[in-house]
């Protein structure tokens, strides 16, 4: 996108999944300072390793350093103009055991992010959330809605200040999440868990995620939640097809790994909501999103009223599924399967 070419950016939880595919498409806008914040060491080695081919670029710098800690903040966004926060305790049981752990990188990290962006000068900030935030039931959600609401309301004391916070649902491939998992089990000859065979959720590819949270850096003009489209499946249905692949692979049959049900894991919930009945009556809708406006925004109650009967609840178990031959599209798309010609599983 042109509107990152020249510019100096900094991107916290940088060597994350969502932060790391957010650090390539902007290194292809050609910005002028790209600084990844990480406490990782051997993750930020993995990613310099992975970009190092042909060559690192001299716009691009490695910092050590935590949300948690503001005076490192200060020091990382020297000069800086843009800032994608990234980072995050993201996986609900750790945040469900650990809830503090949680509040203190969830929230007052992303109150060190947004204090600490001020006071460099930063003109806009844009903040990875999670359909969880949306009335939320467990410990990771209720954070990240306090994160969302911090946004809101930085944008009406930081003038001339541009922040953002945008909603994904779960991002296929990612770190810790359900497709790695399977593989796993799968490899290991070990019975697939499911938690409920009932369960769905909204889905999307780390590239598709990241192009449209850039988007939405562009777009923003202060306090907004932008909330991504994307499309529901039911997670028994993708746990079938990953086993159909892998049973194919390896000269077998489905039947040869079975599922087991192992009850729903502590805060965790049945299905999952981006836009909530309340939300939409400050909310716009656009091609490829919905956006939330800030409470006490510019709207008039006209538009309000016709947003209230336009939009409703965006719930994951109320959209149509996706059917198992768009699952296994996504899975190409997201790099998990081999393209139809070259898979096990002919999907024609």
């Amino acid at each position: 996108m042109d509107f990152y070419q020249g510019r100096r950016i900094l991107v916290t939880g940088g060597t994350g999944s969502i932060g790391s595919q957010i650090v390539r498409q902007l290194l292809a806008c050609n910005p002028s300072t790209l600084r990844v914040l990480s406490r990782d060491e051997t993750k930020q080695l993995e990613l310099q390793e992975s970009l190092a081919r042909p060559g690192l670029p001299p716009s691009l710098r490695f910092l050590i350093g935590d949300v948690r800690d503001p005076a490192r903040l200060r020091r990382a966004m020297e000069g800086i103009e843009i800032v994608f926060h990234a980072a995050a305790m993201k996986h609900v049981p750790a945040c469900e055991y650990n809830p503090f752990e949680a509040v203190q990188t969830n929230v007052l990290g992303t109150q060190n992010v947004i204090t600490s962006a001020r006071e460099a000068g930063v003109g806009r900030v844009i903040v990875v959330s999670t359909d969880k935030a949306t009335r939320p039931e467990n410990t990771m959600g209720a954070t990240k809605l306090l994160a969302e609401k911090l946004v809101s309301a930085a944008h009406h004391f930081s003038p001339g200040q541009i922040l953002c916070a945008v909603r994904f649902g779960n991002v296929l491939g990612s770190r810790g999440s359900l497709v790695p998992l399977v593989e796993r089990q799968l490899h290991d000859r070990q019975p697939v868990a499911i938690t409920h065979p009932d369960m769905t959720r909204f889905m999307m590819t780390i590239e598709e995620a990241v192009r449209l949270l850039l988007l939405a850096g562009v777009r923003a003009r202060g306090g907004e939640v932008f909330i991504l489209k994307m499309p529901a499946l039911r997670v028994l249905d993708l746990i079938e097809i990953l086993i159909e692949e892998h049973a194919a692979r390896e000269g077998g049959i489905a039947e040869d790994y079975p599922i087991r049900r192992i009850g729903m894991r502590p805060g965790e919930r049945l299905h999952e909501v981006l836009l909530t009945e309340e939300e939409r009556m400050r909310t716009r809708e656009e091609e490829t999103v919905f956006v939330l406006e800030p409470q006490g925004g510019s709207r008039t109650p006209e538009q309000l009223s016709r947003s209230l009967q336009r939009l409703p609840e965006y719930d994951s178990s109320q959209l149509a599924p996706l059917s198992k031959e768009s699952i296994r599209r996504l899975l190409v798309r997201a790099g998990i399967l081999a393209p139809a010609e070259k898979s096990a599983v002919d999907v024609s």
